[in-house]
């Protein structure tokens, strides 16, 4: 077993969950040494021509990563493995924190086709589709922006995509709505947290409404600016909001988890050009070995 390969306790738990060989057709390459050679790649930052032997064919281990990106394969290990954690306790909900960082894209990550490849016989549309290859321009060049949501073990329970310049405040409530932790008993899936942590680029009255209504508590402290509207419109400003200092400590566990996703290369870096019709998922990889982790 090579440095930074899956470890027996993790395939233990992450195989159960991965597409298996049926039907007639060609068989699956062993998903292990594929998945390897996946982790090997973005941690390494290497191009995908350039893996080594051990893993087998550079294009085996490429393609099944575009291939499981595009069909949702990615996202549905994902949740499996989350609800196993759920399952076992080892997630904390009693806080749950977002954040975001930006990522610095490669030149080679722009100039992706925009329209669809023509393939026959195949199916044109992936799980999710979105317009641009989230790649935008802010002051530090070319850039693309992680956000997401990490529960108190610094695990991560949901993410989003976006252009580098984009703002913090909008995204709050895709983000949340992609928190689905599912039940193995059956049951609707858990999507609300015991409280939330945020950071002031977080406050705003759309998102503290949102919240109040799906009865989440929250830790957000309040703009300076939005503190003295509030202040000069007298009464009709409404009542400051709450802000729990101690619990606000434990924002850092989605630092930290943001921290543990940049130390794989090829997320703190983006070198990959990626087709408008499949989200950039270099991320994904990182997230279910987070959430392997006991």
């Amino acid at each position: 077993m090579g440095r930074g390969d899956l470890t027996d306790v993790e395939w233990a738990r992450l195989e159960p969950h991965l597409p298996k060989n049926s039907g007639r057709g060609g068989r699956w390459r062993n998903h292990r040494a594929v998945i390897n050679g996946i982790l090997f790649r973005q941690r390494t930052g290497i191009p995908w021509r350039d893996l080594p032997k051990r893993f087998g064919k550079w294009k085996t281990v490429h393609d099944r990563h575009r291939r499981w990106s595009a069909d949702g394969t990615w996202d549905r290990i994902l949740r499996a493995v989350q609800a196993d954690a759920d399952a076992e306790g080892r997630i904390d909900w009693s806080v749950v924190s977002v954040d975001s960082t930006v990522c610095r894209a490669h030149q080679h990550a722009a100039g992706a086709r925009h329209r669809p490849a023509q393939i026959p016989g195949r199916d044109r549309r992936p799980v999710q589709h979105r317009p641009d290859e989230a790649v935008g321009r802010s002051p530090g060049g070319l850039t693309t922006k992680i956000h997401l949501a990490s529960d108190g073990g610094c695990r991560p329970l949901s993410i989003l995509i976006t252009p580098g310049q984009w703002g913090d405040a909008p995204q709050l409530i895709p983000v949340l709505d992609r928190v689905r932790v599912s039940r193995p008993a059956g049951g609707h899936p858990r999507t609300r947290p015991d409280h939330l942590c945020g950071d002031k680029a977080y406050s705003s009255r759309r998102n503290r409404f949102y919240l109040r209504r799906r009865q989440i508590r929250h830790t957000i402290p309040e703009r300076r600016d939005q503190r003295a509207n509030r202040q000069r419109r007298g009464r009709r400003g409404g009542r400051p909001a709450g802000f729990d200092r101690a619990r606000y400590t434990r924002r850092n566990e989605v630092e930290r988890t943001i921290n543990a996703l940049k130390g794989f290369r090829a997320v703190a870096t983006r070198y990959d050009c990626e087709d408008v019709r499949v989200p950039p998922r270099a991320v994904v990889w990182p997230e279910v070995r987070l959430a392997l982790v006991p």
